[in-house]
């Protein structure tokens, strides 16, 4: 029998290895442009209206950037990875509505109960699209 090989997707490690190797913008299928009808319909933006946003799994996507750009003026991306996150945070060092935390998705203590009006799993969406 040939050996199985899988990958530690959920191993902080793995994703800061890979993310200190690859240092472009990786989406796994869609880009926020393509997705955005959905995200509006589900959260949309009224000009008098906030909404504080959460991406969990962000990685070094556009998407976050792009829900900026489209007037979602509160975006907190979280990523198991701290070496992602860091690159994240210094690339958008200048926009202040973008936050970018280092987190694990299965302990998110840190944040109160009710503290976001949507929750977004992009690699999620990508999958069902």
């Amino acid at each position: 029998m040939g050996t199985t090989t899988t990958q530690a997707y959920g191993e902080s490690w793995y994703w800061d290895n890979r993310y200190a190797n690859e240092s472009g913008p990786f989406d796994w299928y869609q880009k926020y442009q393509s997705l955005a009808p959905l995200i509006n319909l589900y959260v949309p933006r009224h000009p008098n209206q906030h909404h504080r946003i959460l991406v969990v799994g962000c990685g070094n996507s556009a998407f976050s950037e792009g829900m900026a750009d489209d007037g979602y003026d509160d975006v907190v991306s979280i990523d198991i990875s701290s070496v992602v996150i860091q690159a994240m945070q210094d690339k958008y060092s200048n926009r202040p509505h973008l936050k970018y935390l280092q987190m694990d998705v299965r302990d998110m203590s840190a944040f109160q109960t009710d503290s976001f009006d949507a929750v977004v799993d992009k690699g999620t969406l990508d999958s069902l699209l």
